[in-house]
């Protein structure tokens, strides 16, 4: 399994290069970062996230998380959206903080699987709101950056401690 990296760690704002080797190895990655995604009771998790700066994120919106309901998105393209919804939205890079946020209602993506092939995938709600949140991280994008200015504010003290931690852990002796 891996360490879910938490704000404000650089990784997470840096544009993720695109992936150009597929298969076995691939695959092992991806089935760590489920495995990841499910000990921190998410529905997804972007290579990012995970301190791999690579196109690579997965989801499973499903009721119970079964595994007929797992996606890996390998370089993801946006094909379209439609609609609008207006809910809370949660990110593993900012654990505990939840905040109001539009969103398409309805996205189509085109994407690689662990093999390299194309395929399609269309998500209404939760699905939609998923496979765009894990998109923004793979632009080096975070959920807290373009919301509504109620909302931020809402957030603004705990993203400032949680700058304030993450400078007094790198200015800890390791030894």
């Amino acid at each position: 399994m891996f360490t879910i990296r938490t704000y404000p760690d650089p990784v997470l704002m840096r544009v993720a290069e695109p992936v150009t080797e597929f298969g076995p190895k691939l695959a092992h990655m991806v089935e760590e970062m489920f495995l990841t995604m499910y000990q921190a009771r998410g529905v997804g998790l972007a290579a990012p996230q995970v301190g791999i700066s690579k196109r690579i994120y997965i989801i499973n919106v499903e009721e119970d998380q079964p595994p007929e309901g797992e996606i890996a998105l390998i370089n993801p393209e946006v094909i379209s959206v439609e609609g609008e919804q207006y809910s809370d939205e949660g990110c593993l890079s900012f654990p505990g903080m939840f905040a109001k946020k539009r969103r398409p209602l309805r996205a189509t993506l085109r994407a690689q699987d662990v093999n390299g092939e194309w395929f399609e995938v269309t998500g209404e709600g939760l699905k939609a709101r998923a496979l765009l949140h894990e998109l923004d991280h793979l632009d080096g994008k975070v959920f807290v950056q373009d919301l509504e200015p109620v909302e931020f504010v809402k957030l603004r003290k705990k993203l400032e401690q949680m700058k304030r931690e993450a400078k007094r852990a790198k200015g800890k002796v390791r030894a």
